[in-house]
């Protein structure tokens, strides 16, 4: 994204700030709110031809056109809005194993169509603000992924993974193991945490709903919901 070129310069200097999701530009025509559309050429080799269909599919992507390359692998191209592109291509990538070629160009306008589903699992949100625990990540780790390791400072609100499943999950990633005459620090052994994902600065612009922001600094990108506090998002949310 050409998004993520500027967040990058603006944060080498020194700049700290916050980013939403991105958002399309639309245009009144006639009346009528028009969004962009995109023409979407993706190249892929046949195994991996149904995961990419499947995903752009759920995107209200429209085929048309599909050939067969001297190499053997498939070319294909579909229309589709440009809103549905937004986190497209890491998905992709991660799905075919890196091996998508893929490129877009603008295809003019078409009437806004309805709002599209969600395809991303929920996240999994820091309930109080610490330091994070090996014994508390060792809990939240059978949750989903985490984005962060033992040792990470994190607040109310923040964003510490993503949640193996629809909607978003509160965990307390700071508890320590309660210690007692019986059970001492190493009665359970040593934990054995899963290294935790690391996001970039475009996985991280993609990740993100409308609900969420993202936290850049000189030194850090964090992940937080927009509002921290959990009654002001269930709140929020009923409205």
């Amino acid at each position: 994204m050409h998004l993520s070129v500027l967040i990058e310069t603006l944060r080498r200097e020194g700049f700290e700030f916050e980013v939403g999701r991105p958002q399309v530009v639309t245009i009144e025509q006639d009346g009528k709110t028009m969004e962009p559309v995109e023409e979407l050429l993706v190249e892929v080799s046949s195994e991996f031809l149904g995961t990419v269909s499947q995903e752009l599919g759920q995107r209200r992507a429209a085929l048309v056109k599909q050939e067969q390359t001297s190499s053997g692998a498939t070319r294909t191209t579909y229309l589709m809005p440009t809103r549905a592109l937004i986190g497209l291509r890491n998905l992709l990538l991660t799905a075919t194993k890196g091996t998508i070629i893929m490129h877009s160009l603008p295809h003019g306008y078409q009437p806004l169509g309805p709002k599209l589903q969600r395809v991303r699992n929920g996240a999994l949100v820091a309930t109080e603000a610490g330091s994070t625990t090996a014994y508390a990540l060792d809990n939240a780790e059978s949750r989903g992924t985490l984005f962060i390791g033992p040792g990470t400072t994190v607040y109310l609100g923040m964003i510490v993974g993503q949640y193996n499943r629809q909607g978003d999950l509160d965990v307390n990633v700071c508890r320590g193991k309660q210690l007692t005459n019986m059970r001492t620090s190493s009665s359970d052994g040593t934990v054995q945490l899963t290294p935790h994902t690391q996001l970039s600065l475009e996985q991280s612009i993609d990740f993100i709903e409308d609900d969420e922001l993202l936290e850049v600094t000189p030194k850090s990108l964090r992940l937080r919901k927009r509002y921290l506090d959990p009654n002001q998002r269930k709140r929020h949310n009923k409205n």
